[in-house]
């Protein structure tokens, strides 16, 4: 691909996704009750706000919790640098303002406008949408256009026409490396080793627990060692944050440029917004800020110089004439004095808006210029902050979740670039059918690594969270079982966790024995488990609705969680996982557990638990499984529990696609296969 055709490209699978992401977000707003919206994670209900002052920028910061003191936030989408819309009346009522997400806890969120937002904000039963973020879609575009600036070399790398080189590094010096974490397994270590001899770009590929994260600090601590300043990014917040904690325990100079996603002390003390609190400038900034404000409040007290009251006279010539208490074409002189006291007051709160940003420019660059390692995300990368900032590496996590144009706005920052992912695991999330199709779910390290090959990758090959009987079938199947189970997770297992003086749970007394017979099942202690509903229960699809949902494998699921809970496994410690949205806002209304996760598939990503239960949903008589199809969501569903994983689903249908075949056929080999006999069907009742 040529370079002008590369961009040309890119910018228009961008635009398509971006015109894709608001027509959905619109489309169900307008369709979709509010209760729905909050139960598929996309907007907060009878929520109250209150102002919190200015923040970084001069943006208005307001906090929004639940109206009841107490309450947590339900599960939600909702995220760190995403576009809310806060209404109260009317969804579409012309004053509601639109904020970014500053800050988000399990019990609030905290919203930053440009503006003041209006009075309604402040008071309560509000609700707070999910809407698109357009800043991230123009920094993409516009990291698009300056791909045509780079060096001609670079260009060349990226587009795949030229080689990447690599240093060579003698064995003397490899043995006086001294690592900053003892405990990097051998492959990690190659890693590191390889990914400081790239001149260019260098690929990791981290399946599934085998500490790719780790194995990135380990990489920037030691870049930083040898004086070199870094860029630290991933394309979610708690990926970034993940990067932030293994720094700060390294001992490095990190600062976190956005808002920890997480509440921990010692990420908030590293992040911007904290440290620029204590720089002089800043606080002299503020004050003008206020002074400012108080200004615009005066200037509210005079007439506005609108086109029907100036009549075509420039602001110099109002304020000549006022000054000489003249007046012309038929204006008032008291209109024009009124006009021109506004246009005055106009002035010295630009200038003084102006000082405010200047002291505080100046305070946030030299945080910056001290820092020997700024972490972000890709989008704020590209972030007016950082627009004057060159590193010599950007290090680039969750590289396999990036669309190429976000992954680009990292790359572009740095003289070279190291990226760590796993393509096996689930491709860049892509609404637009037409953009996916033509290439943006393919990601930046998943095309380098087909156009270059094994000699720009390393393979982490030790995992440490799954039993190796959980581990066993994904390793096979995906890996070409390259992958080891480090020792001291080989044998780990449900009976570890559970409560020495549990009960079973006792029903009704015409399914108590059904009950007590599904509880031995679920807590043997065998990991794995694929529990048949043979047909039992039927998918379906909502009115309205394109998702799926299986009422009755959702209330067996729901069943074998509660077993869970009364065995004494916290609900911290269980992940419930399904492809369908539409199974998961249910299995969420039948499972009201505050710490409970339930989570669609793309939402587990990057995510583990002692025990994981996965609802595959699909059960018809023509065994069409839909997008289950995308074997990368089946590895991720299947490598997210330690200890326990139970699948549950209808094997016949299933089996029409030849790698559940393989699945079910390995979970019957290792006697880990169940089928429900009719009787099972009595727990619904």
């Amino acid at each position: 691909m040529e370079e002008s055709e590369y961009v040309r490209h890119f910018s228009k699978l961008v635009q398509r996704e971006r015109e894709a992401q608001m027509k959905m977000h619109e489309q169900e707003m307008r369709t979709l009750s509010g209760e729905e919206r909050e139960r598929r994670g996309r907007a907060f209900l009878r929520m109250r706000g209150k102002y919190l002052g200015l923040g970084l920028g001069g943006k208005h910061l307001v906090k929004f919790t639940k109206q009841r003191s107490g309450e947590m936030l339900p599960e939600s989408e909702i995220d760190v640098g995403d576009v809310v819309l806060v209404s109260k009346t009317s969804l579409w009522a012309r004053e509601n303002p639109t904020g970014t997400v500053a800050e988000k806890t399990k019990f609030s969120i905290t919203v930053a406008f440009d503006e003041k937002p209006p009075k309604f904000v402040f008071g309560k039963d509000l609700r707070i949408d999910l809407f698109v973020n357009d800043i991230t879609f123009q920094r993409m575009l516009d990291a698009l256009k300056r791909f045509k600036h780079l060096p001609q070399r670079k260009k060349a790398i990226i587009l795949g026409k030229a080689s990447p080189e690599f240093a060579e590094i003698e064995n003397a010096e490899i043995e006086k490396i001294e690592f900053f974490n003892e405990r990097l397994n051998e492959s990690q270590r190659e890693a590191v080793l390889r990914s400081l001899s790239a001149e260019d770009f260098f690929l990791i590929h981290g399946p599934p627990g085998t500490g790719k994260t780790v194995t990135c600090v380990e990489i920037i601590a030691q870049l930083v060692r040898r004086g070199l300043k870094v860029l630290a990014t991933a394309e979610s917040n708690i990926a970034v944050d993940n990067i932030v904690e293994g720094l700060v325990k390294a001992g490095v100079n990190v600062v976190r440029v956005g808002h920890p996603a997480r509440v921990v002390p010692a990420l908030r003390e590293r992040s911007l917004d904290f440290l620029v609190q204590h720089e002089e400038e800043f606080k002299q900034a503020q004050n003008l800020r206020e002074q400012a404000f108080e200004l615009k409040e005066k200037q509210k007290r005079f007439l506005m110089p609108e086109m029907k009251w100036r009549r075509g006279l420039s602001d110099d010539a109002i304020l000549k004439l006022a000054e000489e208490g003249k007046t012309t074409r038929g204006i008032p002189k008291q209109v024009l004095r009124e006009m021109s006291a506004w246009l005055k007051l106009k002035k010295r709160i630009d200038e003084i808006f102006e000082r405010a940003h200047s002291l505080e420019q100046r305070a946030i660059e030299r945080i910056l210029n001290s820092a020997d390692v700024i972490c972000a995300t890709n989008s704020t990368a590209g972030s007016e902050i950082l627009a004057n900032f060159r590193f010599d590496v950007a290090v680039i996590d969750e590289a396999t979740q990036s669309t190429e144009p976000s992954s680009l706005i990292a790359v572009l920052k740095a003289e070279r670039f190291i990226m760590a992912g796993d393509h096996k695991q689930l491709p860049p999330t892509v609404l637009s059918e037409e953009a996916a199709k033509k290439g943006l779910r393919k990601s930046m390290f998943e095309r380098l690594l087909e156009m270059h090959g094994d000699k720009v990758r390393a393979m982490l090959r030790v995992q440490y969270r799954m039993n190796e009987e959980i581990a066993a079938f994904p390793n096979r199947e995906f890996y070409e079982g390259k992958i080891q189970t480090a020792e001291g997770v080989k044998r780990r297992c449900l009976c570890d966790l559970l409560s020495p003086d549990f009960l079973l749970l006792r029903g009704k007394k015409q399914n108590a024995k059904e009950k007590e017979a599904l509880a031995k099942i679920v807590l043997d202690c065998k990991p794995i488990l694929f529990l048949d509903t043979a047909g039992l229960f039927k998918e379906r699809t909502r009115k309205g609705s394109t998702s799926k949902e299986n009422r009755g494998e959702a209330f067996l699921v729901s069943e074998i969680v509660k077993i869970l809970l009364n065995a004494g496994i916290r609900p911290e410690d269980i992940g419930v996982i399904s492809p369908y949205d539409d199974q998961v806002s249910l299995l969420r209304r039948l499972l009201p557990f505050a710490s409970l996760e339930i989570k669609s598939v793309d939402g587990f990503q990057g995510r583990e638990k002692e025990v994981v239960v996965v609802s595959f949903v699909r059960s018809n008589e023509e065994r069409d499984i839909g997008f289950l199809n995308d074997l990368r969501r089946l590895n991720v569903s299947l490598t997210r529990a330690k200890r326990k994983l139970i699948l549950v689903g209808d094997a016949k249908t299933l089996e029409s696609n030849p790698c559940y075949r393989r699945l079910i056929h390995f979970y019957k080999q290792k006697n880990a296969f169940v089928r429900l006999g009719e009787d099972f069907s009595l727990l619904l009742r």
